[in-house]
């Protein structure tokens, strides 16, 4: 018995020096990797539709055109796309997918977010108004690019870059109905604008902590003055690609410009 205890002994201890030897030394634990900082962030556009120096009012509010012609709104639509920030020191970032369909009718849709923008100071913004050849020529698509968003002439196969319709006293179509459809891609009477509303001193910052918010005025009146002031009782109707709807474009290249930016 007493032996029978001792060599139960001996290969208790033999057990427990091997588990002794089988566990891990502390300074050899895996060194957790850490997390790289981030290098990017986001930066906010805020498109705000005016007519002059007053609020967009549909319908019931009046307004004066540079050639003394009275109107009213009630549908203001246009394209956003291909944007471009240009960075403090060289560098631009391009936003991928960048199709906006901007409806004045509905606030939210001026409210565009860019993701995963470098960090660091950017000094000024480009973008095209209206949709550009390639996608016009692309079929009918979705999103921002939807026929259903009623910015697509089927019978054409081409994107509306700009939707204006109202009412004007002096115009001489029925109703008085003014109806600015204006689009066209190519060739002597392409409407497609690129811009670039400057910053002036100012800078918008991104860093991981702060998004930076551009805000940027949508003048209406601009569709109608330099350098054409529109008659409204011999242009007021424009539902194809051609030298009106040019003009019209000519006139709205300048419409934006940058009011302030939040850092």
């Amino acid at each position: 018995m007493k032996n029978s205890i001792k060599i139960l002994s001996a290969l208790f201890l033999i057990g427990a020096v091997s588990l002794s030897s089988c566990k891990k030394d502390p300074d050899e634990e895996p060194t957790p990797t850490p997390t790289p900082a981030a290098t990017t962030g986001s930066l906010a556009l805020h498109f705000e539709n005016m007519v002059g120096d007053s609020a967009l009012v549909f319908n019931t509010q009046s307004y004066v055109t540079a050639n003394s012609d009275s109107f009213t709104v009630s549908t203001f639509k246009y394209y956003i796309s291909n944007i471009v920030l240009t960075k403090s020191g060289g560098g631009t970032y391009t936003e991928s997918e960048s199709y906006h369909l901007i409806d004045a009718s509905d606030l939210a849709t001026g409210e565009i977010t860019l993701t995963n923008v470098p960090l660091g100071d950017y000094t000024g913004i480009s973008f095209m108004i209206g949709v550009d050849s390639l996608r016009n020529v692309s079929g009918a698509q979705t999103g921002a690019l939807d026929p259903a968003n009623g910015m697509f002439w089927s019978w054409s196969s081409g994107y509306i870059m700009m939707k204006f319709e109202g009412n004007s006293p002096q115009s001489t179509a029925a109703a008085n109905a003014l109806l600015f459809h204006v689009g066209g891609f190519s060739g002597a009477n392409n409407t497609l604008k690129t811009v670039s509303p400057s910053f002036g001193v100012d800078v918008a910052s991104v860093t991981t902590s702060v998004t930076p918010e551009i805000h940027l005025k949508t003048d209406i009146l601009e569709l109608f003055t330099t350098p054409t002031n529109v008659d409204f009782s011999t242009l007021n109707t424009i539902h194809m690609p051609g030298a009106n709807a040019k003009t019209i474009a000519d006139n709205y290249a300048d419409m934006f410009t940058v009011e302030h930016i939040h850092n």
